[in-house]
């Protein structure tokens, strides 16, 4: 599963839901939910981590 900073939690939490967004810059990240206390979190990847999390069931949205 993907993986992301949870600034409520101040820890690394797993992502519920996670979806796969490319940047205006070319770049990815992706954007879901924390499993512990559904605040809104993101993380910024690179294309490779971007395919993998894709592959691991990842919504895709570009």
């Amino acid at each position: 599963m993907v993986q992301g900073y949870c600034v409520k939690c101040k820890a690394k939490c797993e992502m519920k839901n996670p979806t796969v967004l490319k940047t205006s810059r070319g770049g990815f990240m992706a954007q879901g939910n924390c499993t512990s206390c559904g605040t809104k979190m993101s993380a910024m990847m690179s294309e490779d981590n971007a395919m993998k999390a894709i592959k691991e069931g990842a919504k895709k949205s570009f």
